[in-house]
């Protein structure tokens, strides 16, 4: 297992993964060093991310490997369903995955994704619209739906 420290408008993240494919990319909650040397098997998720943070990228084409059971994986698999900039609710998630009822184990699933914004499980919001529970915290789930939508502020000065 590789891995190394890139920087992202929303803070440091660390960034794993192998030949399998990319484990694991989590934001850090503090200082860290960027990596200087991207190991080979990381270079394609690497400048992937960082097209996507520049607008030149709207949907990711790497190997995953996210371990996790086998419930968490459906879930993660349906994120990945999510076309960019848009959203759905957890009540819709789990409909799509066939029980209305698991609508806390579909949240809970969603909170344990490892792949920040690859798997994007910032797109789901609350059934009324509202931003709820977000791993990396709800300013950065709103930059992300922002930085996601066609529809741009505009700066009056």
């Amino acid at each position: 297992m590789t891995s190394c420290i890139i920087n992202t408008p929303l803070g440091f993240a660390k960034l794993e993964g192998d030949g399998a494919g990319i484990s694991s990319l989590t934001i850090l909650n503090n200082e860290a060093e960027v990596s200087k040397i991207i190991p080979e098997t990381l270079e394609d998720a690497a400048r992937q991310i960082d097209e996507y943070f520049k607008g030149e990228r709207t949907q990711f084409s790497l190997k995953l490997n996210a371990h996790g059971t086998e419930f968490q994986k459906r879930v993660w698999n349906k994120l990945l369903t999510i076309p960019y900039g848009k959203t759905t609710s957890y009540l819709e998630l789990s409909k799509e995955l066939g029980d209305v009822k698991a609508i806390r184990a579909v949240a809970s699933a969603n909170g344990k994704n490892p792949l920040w914004i690859i798997v994007p499980c910032h797109r789901v919001i609350g059934s009324d619209g509202s931003l709820t529970g977000y791993a990396g915290g709800l300013s950065r789930k709103q930059w992300l739906l922002e930085h996601e939508s066609p529809y741009k502020q505009q700066s009056l000065f």
